[in-house]
């Protein structure tokens, strides 16, 4: 018998019941640690806590939850009371016929023609990374916040592009100022409470969310203020003139400033967080780093990625799909039941939650082999990945408006510094996953970098 494989850092699941105040101090340290074990060797777990619950698994009661009956399965309140404040009634929450139009509405912003047209701030993003981190010489770096720069600074150029007085600093300490001290579950919530309670963390990030709608409505006005710039409409201009097909109403100023906050947070964070656990998967994992960075460095010949690569590095590609697998920015998603239902022969009721555990449904162990190792292999054929087991941008008429935007911001990122760059291990320094909102690397990804040639 040899030594068992080293495995990719991940979080303990539970093994025994945490109780009530076991669980609330448990989801805010990392919600993930409320997932009990039996999530990734089940297809449905349940429970009560306040709420009676339900975690799903079974790739065919997900598929009734996201699509055959989307609308009995609304976002969960907590959900809605951790973000209406800072993004109110935006796609991201909305729902029923208020959700259905800002959604045809912004349907066409996110264009597979659209998002390639916004490549070239993507490979230019990538070029200015591969400076950074080379001008660190050889120190370690900490690849997370390398990652969330480069990531913001093509969400704040493809959202304001040619906008002066936009203070991007401000609005990125007032993000995760608020994530840091709004996102973490609250007792209230648990429990169930009504959303009109105040929270106490929320209370104090009111000050935090004025500057960010502030940043968002200025930034709407001066563009009103002056003509379009020439060139590749940006998404300000994409969301601008952005209309309903079937009614042709257009979004208002407050609906507009919270969908630009939305896809502000969503469509930097996220990505980041992905790449930085890529980076620290290739580091893990050399002989794989190898095979992509030969991939990248044949395909690319010192030049940054661009969209018209993106076929070319097939390897890239299965690194950040297996990454996503492994940490999902949205480790768990939830929703509440309206009517009466059954998944997996249990019965649902009215104000259920059920929970979507995207963490534990990509490590489980009836969809998965070998589900907590690295492996890009599993993606080589997508064709053979059954649909409702791999969730990272979730699936039906709701699946995350960005997922085109953030893989192919994604490759190009990771394509570049692979070509460019070798990332190795600091002994004792691995990320710890943490979720509060998202699925973070606690400690941040600390890699040595050293130049290819």
């Amino acid at each position: 018998m040899g030594d068992a494989p080293r495995l990719p850092v991940r979080v303990p699941l539970v093994t025994q019941p945490l109780g009530l105040l076991g669980s609330l101090r448990a989801a805010r340290r990392n919600v993930l640690e409320i997932l009990p074990e039996l999530a990734v060797k089940q297809p449905i777990v349940s429970g009560r806590m306040g709420i009676r619950w339900h975690m799903v698994m079974d790739p065919e009661a997900l598929r009734r939850v996201l699509i055959e009956k989307l609308d009995d399965y609304p976002k969960s309140d907590v959900t809605k009371n951790l973000l209406r404040p800072a993004i109110g009634e935006s796609l991201f929450i909305s729902e029923g016929a208020h959700w259905r139009w800002q959604r045809r509405a912004a349907a066409p912003v996110f264009s597979h023609r659209n998002v390639a047209g916004l490549g070239p701030v993507m490979t230019r993003a990538a070029e200015y990374a591969c400076r950074r981190i080379a001008a660190q010489g050889t120190a370690p770096v900490n690849l997370a916040d390398e990652m969330v720069r480069a990531t913001y600074e093509v969400i704040a150029d493809v959202t304001f592009s040619g906008g002066k007085a936009f203070d991007r600093d401000a609005v990125h300490r007032a993000i995760e100022t608020y994530i840091a001290e709004a996102g973490r579950v609250s007792l209230f919530d648990i429990l169930g409470l009504p959303g009109w309670i105040p929270r106490p963390g929320r209370l104090f990030s009111s000050r935090t969310l004025r500057q960010m709608k502030a940043v968002a409505d200025d930034a709407i006005d001066s563009r009103r203020a002056r003509d379009t710039p020439p060139g590749t409409p940006d998404l300000m201009d994409l969301l601008l003139a952005a209309e309903d097909p079937q009614t042709g109403r257009r979004m208002n100023d407050r609906e507009l400033a919270d969908n630009l906050l939305t896809f502000i947070v969503a469509g930097h964070e996220t990505t980041a967080l992905t790449l930085g656990w890529a980076l620290y998967l290739c580091a893990f994992d050399p002989a794989i780093q190898k095979a992509a960075a030969t991939e990248a460095i044949a395909v690319l010949q010192d030049r940054a990625a661009t969209p018209a690569d993106l076929d070319a590095l097939p390897l890239t590609r299965q690194i950040i799909d297996e990454t996503l697998r492994l940490y999902p920015p949205a480790g768990i998603i939830s929703r509440s039941a309206q009517a009466p239902d059954r998944l997996c022969d249990r019965d649902i009721r009215p104000k259920d939650t059920i929970i979507l555990p995207i963490y534990a449904l990509h490590r489980n162990r009836l969809l998965w082999r070998d589900p907590d190792r690295f492996d890009p292999a599993r993606f080589a054929d997508r064709k053979t990945i059954p649909r409702f087991a791999y969730l990272p941008f979730g699936d039906g008429p709701r699946v995350c408006i960005g997922a085109t935007f953030a893989l192919q911001e994604a490759v190009i990122l990771l394509a570049t510094l692979l070509s460019r760059f070798r990332f190795s291990e600091i002994p004792g320094r691995s990320p710890n996953p943490v979720m509060i909102l998202t699925l973070r690397a606690e400690g941040g990804v600390w890699l040595n970098v050293s130049p290819r040639h």
